[in-house]
């Protein structure tokens, strides 16, 4: 096998995934949010990182333009913190994508994500990754409802009375 083959189609396999990234820009700008090159070219090293971390391999374009887009409207993202929670969104989907055993289709899993992450999450990748995932993921593989635990969210006004 040639080597040099190898790494052109690489590089070029990665060229284009960060082409396709910074194309969501045209989006994801309605909201104030865009990446740079190389904040794109992060993101693509990390969804590789991702991947070898996790024992995977991936045709086509992945599924990061898909995150940046289900994720954009979110009111916990803002420019200071958009590039990095995209990483970690990455990362943690491939982890998730492995422990749900690929019982759970991408779009699925990205939209338990951004649901979880906007809802009882309230923005927090921990609770995310660390609560909602590693529950829904426990779940599914055993079988039982994969739904989010209807955990309340404390309410002020019920704190208030009870003082």
């Amino acid at each position: 096998m040639n080597f040099g083959l190898v790494s052109f189609t690489s590089g070029l396999i990665q060229k284009q995934a960060v082409s396709e990234i910074i194309r969501c820009n045209e989006y994801t700008d309605q909201f104030g949010l865009s990446l740079t090159q190389e904040q794109a070219l992060e993101l693509v090293e990390t969804r590789a990182y991702a991947l070898n971390s996790n024992g995977r391999i991936e045709f086509g374009g992945g599924v990061i333009d898909k995150i940046i887009k289900e994720f954009c409207d979110s009111p916990y993202l803002y420019r200071q913190n958009y590039a990095h929670t995209l990483n970690d969104l990455t990362e943690i989907f491939y982890y998730y994508k492995n422990e749900t055993m690929d019982m759970m289709t991408d779009d699925d899993l990205i939209k338990f994500m951004k649901t979880a992450f906007d809802g009882i999450c309230q923005g927090s990748l921990e609770l995310l990754a660390g609560r909602e995932l590693y529950v829904m993921a426990s779940n599914l593989r055993s079988g039982r409802p994969t739904e989010m635990a209807q955990r309340q969210m404390p309410d002020s006004e019920e704190d208030e009375d009870e003082q």
